[in-house]
């Protein structure tokens, strides 16, 4: 007889249940940051709402591939975005899994509100796997006979941190799973945003129905699970929150992928929304802070300034790692070094830079908050 061991193997599944009063903090917090993301958007001018959204998508569509050990190209990732938003591009050639997760983004961005169906979630497997040789299933649930596991360390005695439900089983599994998303998120319901959200994410991670990709349209369905709610494109930085501290993500998923209860994944999965949604916030402020900055200085300073500064700005709001050295500045600038320095004593004079250090630990930082 099967030993029970998985979630999926309990008489409760997949009714998850978890103690309410343990997320009331959390949910109240989402409604107020919900609130907050909804106000500061609105004062964001058009050109940095287009600037927000390229930066949002290709951040989300890097980390979420990065928390599955993918590391993509930026540059190509944003130029791939900008075309599936129908912007002007240059003809830069974008390999097969930049264009992939950058398409997936765009959709689950455009198409937030509509029903979730199993065409969708094709659809986002097909572009995921875009060029990809190595799988037998795509574009449709795993059929392979050999479990599903999510496993590591050595080939010999690897260890087996879950099992998921056989192939023959994800037909249902998955007919349950689309029936119940879309009528908790289409329908009335008490069932409160941010428990949505993580149930969605940890129960179609532990049905677990394609071959590869599963993490990824995981995290995208939690997103498309806070926009439901909220009413619009979340824009919420999800995957990076997650990817800072990948290891509390992995814990979380394993502590419980046992047990239908999950009060403890609600809690962590709830904490997560509420830093991306503040990571959100913090990127709205600081573009609506750069449009001030450049309306200040856009007469002042010259063109090898602009391209420092603008290079500053696009390092996001945590600026560069151990701040601006001249010699940074000579490289970006492409220019001498007594150039550099005049550069920029001339922008610590006009106050579009900060100094800090002295000699070679001299560095500068943007003048703005």
């Amino acid at each position: 007889m099967e030993r029970k061991i998985w979630n999926w193997q309990s008489k409760e599944w997949p009714n998850f249940s978890y103690n309410e009063n343990e997320l009331k903090a959390l949910e109240i917090q989402f409604s107020k940051n919900s609130g907050t993301v909804s106000g500061a958007f609105k004062h964001v001018g058009d050109n940095e709402k287009e600037h927000l959204i390229i930066e949002m998508l290709s951040s989300e569509a890097l980390k979420t591939s990065e928390i599955e050990g993918e590391y993509l190209d930026r540059d190509s990732i944003q130029s791939s975005i900008k075309k599936n938003l129908g912007l002007h591009v240059d003809n830069r050639k974008i390999a097969p899994a930049e264009y992939g997760i950058s398409e997936m983004m765009v959709d689950l961005y455009r198409n937030y509100q509509k029903p979730l169906t199993h065409e969708q979630l094709f659809d986002w497997h097909k572009m995921l796997t875009n060029g990809r040789r190595d799988l037998t299933d795509v574009g449709k649930y795993r059929t392979h006979e050999d479990a599903m596991q999510v496993v590591s360390g050595r080939l010999d005695k690897p260890s087996v941190h879950f099992e998921a439900p056989p192939s023959r089983a994800m037909q249902n599994e998955m007919e349950q799973f689309i029936t119940w998303f879309n009528s908790c998120h289409l329908q009335e319901t008490t069932l409160l945003p941010m428990a949505k959200a993580g149930i969605t994410h940890l129960y179609f991670v532990s049905i677990h129905p394609f071959e590869d990709g599963n993490g990824r349209i995981s995290r995208a369905l939690a997103e498309k699970s806070i926009s439901l709610s909220i009413g619009q494109a979340a824009l919420i930085s999800l995957s990076k929150t997650i990817e800072a501290n990948k290891k509390s993500y992995y814990d979380a998923l394993e502590k419980n992928n046992k047990t239908c209860d999950i009060t403890d994944w609600l809690s962590y999965f709830g904490r997560t929304i509420l830093n991306a949604q503040e990571e959100t916030i913090s990127l709205i402020d600081f573009i609506i802070e750069k449009a001030k900055f450049l309306d200040r200085y856009a007469n002042q300073i010259n063109e090898r300034q602009l391209k420092v500064v603008n290079r500053l700005f696009a390092a996001g709001p945590q600026g560069f790692v151990g701040g601006l050295s001249a010699e940074n500045y000579i490289r970006i600038a492409k220019t001498s070094a007594s150039t550099a320095t005049r550069d920029l004593k001339d922008l610590v004079d006009k106050k579009a830079l900060m100094k800090t250090g002295a000699l070679k630990g001299t560095r500068y930082w943007l003048n703005i908050g």
